[in-house]
């Protein structure tokens, strides 16, 4: 189930899904520790007798941000209990404290008693074991903790501070019912204590809600890895006042990501939104540490056994220059760190990290079929990492920050790149691509490599190493030779997707269509205007274009990945935002007036479409009912987004200035 609303601040990170239920909870890194992992958390109202838990279908419900924030807009309106909540959902910007702001709307002509309940089912540190939830009388709120992780939960009814009611539970127990159904008859048993895998409920009554009028609850969640810090939250929010936090939170995002006036050309307004929503979705993304994370969506679990919240080279590259296009540095500086403290000595990154810089699991082999060591990489990832730095220094020019990074990430890399080769066609030597399904020499790690050295040898001549910059350059034109003689097929007349190259130097080529072959335009190695890249181009957009009202870009032909369909000649495979947004960048290169801007500007009003009503983009979206497939949101989607946008605006203004 996507996760329609990620409120976070860079440490901790709660996650809505399309119910409105809260089902990850990451403390304290983004994407790591998961203390919600394959839980749902619920939130219930209890009036006039009756019982309702949001995520049930007799609410209608409208999932928004106010606008340019990380702060919920979410209306639930239940006509039959005569009710509208209108719920604002924030993580502080500065303390790691949730907080929930519930206005309850009363139709009726009577005053009414109503109670809300906000349920939490815990696996602190990612496990059931030795969880501990308890209520504490002395805060008035309910303590969950194991270990060095601690969480309270509180409240406030108008101005009296302090949770009403409360119980604790375990969805575990043989005996006894889940402890959230407690709630369900508007009142709670008050458990004290429990022991193991958790769950807690409190409770917030107002027996008054005034006729045709309106009451405010607040519930919060602080978290920290003392107890005392849970404590010391507790007592700031008592003298603040919630609303503080939730305002001063607003303000904070709003500020944020519209730090720079961009002037959008002729987009649409809702181009603009989407924008400004990718950055602050980017951002929640991100570690405070410098860790890009692909998605935080926990329920991919079901399909991997894994996650994607982790950092790759790849995706957090790719963020990283969307950031750098729209002036935030100081938040790619960090991703930049973060790759300089985890590369290699030998010079590259390896498959992906957590966010706390810790090697992940890996999902390729470290031995060949004869059991040979060969390398478990994405070479694009490092590639494209410096790829990446160079832009960001070429805007920014902070020659002491790539002074800190040149030895160890920069030439540490370049080195790798040159030597890492295969000997018959000078070609980088084999790796996984992009997908991670498929081991070889492609296109788009070749045409990545290629643009990793030319970047090195940037910075190699702006610090003076002209034999090195020499190296590097003629490293990467003998690539690029070999890659138009290996990897471009004359007869097709278009590049491969891969090649694989056996001991007698025989090639054996890959003819799959396949959206990852736009690589040597992306990156430079070839231009748009070229006669190669524009019969690659024609070819790609005509196989995998999908052939339904939905529209889009597939990987490649037959993606079973979260296949929903086997009519390959219509619908390939799912269409993916990132493959989507490089056809729209190739579009904007090759235009040549405002008016050959027209079909990047449809896939743009294509992207917003076929987002979540909250503007948040998932990986994948099925080619028939644009519902969003695989995780959601994907931070690379975002940034292909904000790319996709900002070359859109530069190509505007220079085809105006003509």
């Amino acid at each position: 189930m996507p996760r329609d609303l990620p409120v976070g601040n860079g440490s901790l990170l709660i996650n809505f899904d399309t119910d409105y239920n809260v089902r990850d909870i990451y403390y304290p890194y983004v994407g790591k520790e998961n203390h919600a992992e394959d839980c749902v958390s619920r939130t219930g109202i209890w009036v006039d007798g009756s019982f309702a838990w949001i995520d049930s279908s007799e609410w209608l419900k409208e999932m928004d941000y106010e606008s340019d924030s990380l702060v919920t807009h979410v209306i639930a309106t239940n006509h039959a209990i005569g009710l509208t909540l209108t719920f604002s959902d924030v993580v502080d910007f500065h303390r790691d404290i949730f907080f929930r702001r519930v206005e309850i709307a009363n139709h009726r002509d009577y005053p009414r008693d109503v109670r809300l309940f906000f349920h939490y089912a815990l696996r602190i540190l990612g496990n059931e074991i030795g969880d501990t939830i308890y209520y504490h009388p002395r805060l008035r709120a309910l303590v969950m903790y194991k270990e060095r992780r601690y969480f309270l939960a509180g409240g406030q009814v108008n101005k009296r501070i302090g949770i009403d009611d409360w119980t604790t539970g375990s969805t575990k127990s043989e005996y006894e019912q889940s402890a959230w159904h407690d709630a369900e008859d508007g009142k709670l048993g008050k458990v004290s204590l429990t022991c193991g895998f958790a769950e807690g409920v409190t409770g917030l009554y107002d027996s008054a809600v005034p006729a045709r009028g309106s009451s405010t609850i607040y519930h919060w969640l602080a978290a920290s890895t003392r107890f005392h810090g849970v404590e010391e939250l507790d007592t700031l929010v008592h003298e603040r006042g919630p609303e503080s936090f939730i305002m001063r939170t607003c303000d904070y995002w709003r500020a944020w990501v519209n730090k720079e006036s961009l002037d959008f050309a002729n987009l649409p307004a809702s181009i603009s939104e989407l924008y400004r929503r990718s950055l602050l979705t980017m951002r929640v993304q991100i570690d405070n540490r410098g860790a890009i994370i692909a998605s935080t969506d926990s329920d991919i679990t079901e399909v991997l056994r894994d996650t994607y919240s982790y950092v790759w080279g790849r995706d957090g590259a790719f963020t990283a220059k969307a950031l750098d296009m729209a002036n935030y540095d100081e938040v790619s500086h960090k991703f930049f760190d973060f790759c300089a403290n985890v590369i290699t000595s030998e010079g590259f990154l390896l498959h992906k990290y957590t966010s706390d810089g810790c090697l992940a699991g890996h999902w390729m082999p470290w031995a060949d079929e004869e059991g040979k060591l060969q390398l478990p990489i994405q070479e694009d990832g490092t590639a494209l990492v410096i790829y990446s730095l160079w832009h960001h220094y070429n805007k920014f020019h902070n020659v002491e920050f790539i002074r800190s990074h040149y030895r160890n990430l920069i030439k540490n890399a370049a080195d790798f790149m040159v030597r890492y080769r295969e000997p018959h066609t000078n070609l980088p030597a084999p790796s996984y691509d992009l997908w991670e399904e498929r081991r070889g020499i492609h296109s788009f790690t070749v045409a990545a490599v290629w643009a990793g050295l030319q970047a090195a040898a940037n910075f190699t001549e702006m610090f003076g190493e002209a034999a090195l910059t020499k190296q590097y350059r003629q490293a990467a034109a003998e690539i690029k030779e070999a890659a138009i003689e290996h990897l471009f097929d004359k007869k097709l007349g278009r590049f491969l997707r891969s090649i694989k190259v056996d001991a007698d130097s025989v090639v054996e080529p890959d003819y799959t269509i396949d959206s990852s072959i736009c690589g040597p335009f992306l990156f430079g190695m070839l231009q748009a205007a070229d006669p190669f890249i524009k019969s690659t181009m024609t070819q790609l957009i005509d196989r995998l274009w999908c052939k339904t009202e939905v529209g889009g870009i597939a990987r490649y032909e037959n993606d079973c990945y979260q296949q929903v369909s086997q009519d390959i000649s219509n619908i390939p495979g799912n269409p993916w935002f990132v493959c989507t947004m490089w056809i729209a960048q190739y579009h904007i290169a090759r235009a040549q007036s405002v008016d050959e801007l027209k079909p990047a500007l449809q896939i743009l009003i294509w992207a917003q479409r076929c987002a979540l009503p909250s503007d948040v983009l998932a990986e994948q979206i099925h080619p028939h009912s644009h519902a969003p497939l695989s995780v959601s949101p994907l931070t690379w989607s975002h940034a292909a987004v904000v790319v996709a946008i900002h070359e859109y605006i530069d190509k505007y203004h220079k085809l105006q200035a003509q």
